[in-house]
């Protein structure tokens, strides 16, 4: 049978309950008071009356809604190229046996501590002609370092009597990766794709570096502009009028629709965090 626990145990649990409830309680105000003041054209914690013209008004733009749908197909399809190279590159650095493996290593792991820097990057983005294209919001990242070496150790840990079997029943590399090794590592794959797919909706720096035709602006530029600027216009001031007096609430809003996609997506894919990322980190 259990004891009961000390009285200087209980009052460190309660303690401890009530000190991590107030912590929680902190970081959630903020959020509250951004989706409350969207709903009201007074910008409060708890809005006196419920409005939805900061919605309507950023949904009747079509700089926005243009933007909106822009973010969500270079996320979509971004995160497929990502995880799509990653799992290339990381499942042909799990061979031992590769040649040249080792040097191949030493460079990914060199990328971890040094980079080319942003004016380097700009250089190939523009020698290759990709610049002030959707391109340029999913290549030039599409390969973690990080990620690809965690996703190589999952790999790794893979028994070798899977793959040996699957060759004796005739079936080669391709058929390996994607009929055996992929399905085991669909833990790491919703993992990393949502980590892939949180980084490219929250990119503006890359836009605004190799974007400059603002119809191709994600929305998280857009977001930038609405959020700065005290005064002017959501997006391009050719295509949407000023923004009425109930600005800070609209900004509110952008903010609320910038957000929702990730935080709808994310519980779905939260099981799998734990398992997906720690099991690769562990071995080298």
């Amino acid at each position: 049978m259990v004891k009961d626990r000390s009285i200087g145990g209980r009052l460190f649990d309660t303690f401890n309950y009530i000190f991590l409830g107030a912590f929680a309680l902190v970081t959630f105000l903020p959020f509250l008071y951004v989706v409350t003041s969207s709903f009201s054209l007074t910008p409060t914690l708890f809005p006196r009356e419920f409005n939805l013209d900061a919605y309507i008004y950023i949904f009747s733009a079509p700089t926005f809604t243009r933007s909106l749908l822009i973010s969500i197909y270079i996320t979509v399809f971004g995160t497929a190229i990502q995880l799509l190279l990653t799992v290339l590159m990381g499942y042909s650095l799990s061979y031992k046996h590769l040649p040249g493996r080792r040097l191949i290593l030493l460079g990914v792991l060199f990328t971890m501590v040094f980079s080319g820097g942003m004016i380097p990057t700009y250089f190939v983005v523009k020698s290759v002609g990709i610049m002030n294209t959707l391109w340029a919001l999913m290549l030039p990242s599409a390969i973690s370092a990080f990620y690809l070496i965690i996703l190589k150790n999952f790999f790794q840990a893979i028994p070798d009597e899977l793959k040996e079997a699957a060759k004796i029943d005739g079936c080669h590399e391709v058929g390996i990766l994607f009929r055996i090794i992929l399905p085991l590592s669909l833990p790491a794959l919703a993992a990393f794709g949502l980590f892939y797919s949180v980084g490219i909706w929250n990119q503006y720096f890359s836009a605004i570096l190799y974007i400059t035709d603002s119809s191709k602006y994600p929305v998280q530029v857009l977001l930038r502009q609405v959020i700065i600027l005290s005064q002017g216009s959501i997006g391009d001031s050719t295509e949407i009028e000023t923004v009425p007096a109930y600005a800070k609430s609209i900004k509110m809003a952008v903010i609320v629709v910038a957000t929702l996609p990730i935080m709808v997506v994310y519980p779905f894919l939260q099981k799998h965090f734990a398992k997906g990322v720690l099991i690769g980190s562990v071995k080298g």
